[in-house]
């Protein structure tokens, strides 16, 4: 018998707030977290945009010491986790810690610390590398830090795919409490990556927009759009079995019904063309929801803003639900954050449980005119207000990595 799961916490780090009540009016308000690079000098970049983090201080959010003992994308995910456990109302001496545990991943961990010390390598030589280094760039440390500062001694992992690690993380976790691992999860993810090493290779790979104007450089589904914009942050999320939740006198946000997960086998960066893995992705957390797809309400895009990624998911989002995708709403919290990479899927997934709380879908900011073949209705212009029953997100990562993860409003 697979146990009831419900969301309790929210925690966020993003280009338009560093708290989930800052960044949820943010949203609500439109507004758009893109602006030239400030992390190091673009004279020789071709792309100049990208979705930075304002004005966050790691001491303010952990204690200082802690702090140095972590690059930014760990920070992140710190004070994420840490919001989203107080926003809970969790206290850790009265639970079992080995009944709570941690799956929080990062694309690409600290891509800054091989920068500065592949630097060092060169100018000094190899003894003068940081005895951190190690500890400081790989990626699981999101995780290992999220649990050592909240004293979490469940199972704690890192699922790593790519721009799927955030919503795989969270389905993990969901199936850890289903199947009685564990009774709370902290589970999400967390990017650091806007970096002379991050920028150089996405724009290699002519991933990223090079458009200069920040209100139309992230413009998922618009039929000039050119690539996505690379922002950074966290969205971390306190999942809890239902009856633990009650017993605790938990406020319920919504309640997690249903994960899907699929590999393409298709092609390291570009999704499957007719979007079957994707679509398939959609099908089983909707079947795992045992609903109808009609009786989806509202669908958070993967939306990146390439070409490829906004067709294709365009025709996975037709062959999951049928005739029922021509009433779907459709959006890209990426027009207004850029592409959190590993961090996207967390971030996305706290928009839809606000979404449903305050039946409110954001306009996918930027987008101005869908391209042919991208035919949903993309929330373009205008916010839509809806009382929202049921909602999808997806998350589609690099290596041809699928996730979709079912919130349905809880309803005692």
């Amino acid at each position: 018998m697979k146990r009831r799961v419900a969301v309790t916490g929210l925690g966020a780090v993003t280009p338009i707030g560093n708290t989930v009540p800052e960044f949820w009016a943010g949203v609500k308000e439109g507004k758009v977290g893109i602006g030239e690079i400030t992390k190091f000098d673009i004279t020789d970049y071709k792309v100049k945009l990208a979705a930075e983090v304002k004005g966050f201080e790691a001491k303010e959010r952990m204690d200082f010491k802690s702090a140095r003992r972590m690059e930014l994308f760990s920070q992140y995910a710190v004070a994420a986790a840490k919001e989203a456990f107080e926003d809970a109302g969790l206290d850790i001496s009265k639970e079992d810690p080995y009944r709570v545990g941690v799956i929080a991943g990062s694309g690409v961990g600290s891509l800054q610390v091989a920068e500065r010390e592949y630097e060092k390598i060169l100018t000094k030589g190899p003894s003068r590398v940081n005895p951190l280094m190690v500890p400081l760039m790989i990626s699981n440390m999101a995780a290992g830090n999220i649990s050592i500062q909240l004293g979490l001694k469940g199972k704690c992992t890192n699922v790593v795919t790519a721009c799927a690690s955030g919503t795989n993380c969270i389905g993990d976790a969901f199936r850890a409490i289903q199947y009685g691992d564990a009774d709370v999860m902290v589970a999400g993810g967390a990017e650091g990556s806007i970096c002379p090493l991050g920028v150089a290779g996405f724009t290699g790979l002519t991933a990223l927009s090079a458009s200069t104007d920040p209100m139309r450089a992230s413009i998922p589904f618009d039929k000039d759009r050119d690539g996505f914009v690379l922002g950074e942050g966290a969205g971390i999320v306190v999942l809890e079995e239902l009856e633990h939740a009650k017993a605790r006198g938990a406020k319920i946000y919504a309640e997690l019904a249903g994960y899907g997960a699929t590999g393409d086998a298709y092609h390291i960066t570009s999704p499957a063309e007719d979007g079957s893995g994707a679509a398939k992705a959609m099908q089983l957390a909707i079947q795992e929801g045992e609903i109808a797809p009609s009786q989806i309400d509202y669908i958070n895009a993967h939306g990146t803003g390439t070409h490829h990624n906004d067709l294709f998911e365009t025709k996975a989002i037709k062959l999951a639900l049928g005739d029922a995708a021509a009433d779907v709403i459709v959006n890209s919290t990426k027009s207004m954050i850029g592409h959190l990479l590993g961090a996207a899927g967390g971030v996305e997934f706290i928009v839809c449980v606000k979404a449903i709380q305050d039946g409110f879908i954001h306009q996918t900011m930027g987008t101005e005119t869908a391209d042919e073949g991208c035919d949903l209705n993309y929330a373009i212009g205008a916010p839509i207000e809806k009382d929202l029953n049921y909602v999808l997100t997806n998350s589609l990562g690099f290596g041809g990595h699928n996730a979709t993860l079912l919130l349905k409003k809880y309803v005692e």
